[in-house]
């Protein structure tokens, strides 16, 4: 994932500095704008891979930023700002945007919140859209699972949980590798099993082959 461009968009000098230098020090290359002006010229001449957008920044603001940005492109966006109520979050996730970090936080955070969103840009890219293992079948098309041909009831969060076992059975997800299925609503670690649960439960004769692997997290059996 090294050598990706970052884009952070950041008026607070402090801040800027320390998200750069954590970024670079994973091998990311970084660009820097203070304002929203500055932001979309180097957004446009760049093309980077990943904007972190603060939203008070002087004008043109975030929000702005982020309408421009979603009008012309699908370049990934993690909003970064101090404000924290709720009507916010939903705005800026309405609008398009891949994730939202709020002030103060860690820059570790705010680095694995960068690859985790490119993870997924690159996995949607390149991933296709039917996944048959066994007497299992998951479809992002039609958005439908199935087990001996039985369509399964699942919500949409279940549904995405088992496209990623599927898309790579026999392998052994970590709880922290299943968080990324979550995006910008991820839920913490300690509520994973509960989903998982909850999947296995509704996945009918199918759910013996969703395994726990003690010490590491869940595997769809490839056999």
């Amino acid at each position: 994932m090294s050598g990706e461009l970052i884009l952070i968009v950041e008026d607070e000098t402090r801040i800027a500095e320390v998200l750069e230098r954590y970024l670079r020090a994973e091998s990311f290359r970084t660009e820097r704008a203070a304002d929203g002006r500055r932001a979309l010229e180097l957004w446009r001449a760049a093309r980077p891979d990943l904007m972190l957008l603060d939203w008070m920044i002087p004008a043109p603001d975030g929000l702005e930023v982020l309408r421009t940005v979603r009008r012309e492109a699908d370049t990934p966006v993690i909003v970064v700002t101090a404000r924290v109520e709720e009507i916010d979050r939903l705005l800026g996730l309405e609008l398009g945007a891949d994730d939202y970090v709020t002030k103060p936080f860690s820059a570790r955070e705010v680095v694995a919140r960068v690859k985790a969103v490119l993870r997924r840009v690159k996995g949607v890219a390149k991933r296709p859209e039917h996944y048959r293992v066994g007497e299992l079948e998951v479809d992002l098309e039609t958005f439908q699972a199935r087990c001996q041909g039985q369509a399964l009831n699942l919500t949409a969060t279940q549904l995405r949980l088992l496209a990623a076992f599927a898309a790579a059975p026999g392998k052994a997800f970590s709880r922290t590798e299943l968080l990324d299925v979550f995006g910008a609503e991820a839920p913490d670690e300690r509520t994973i099993d509960a989903h998982v649960k909850n999947l296995r439960a509704r996945m009918g004769a199918c759910g013996e082959m969703l395994e726990t692997v003690r010490g590491v997290g869940y595997r769809i059996s490839a056999g």
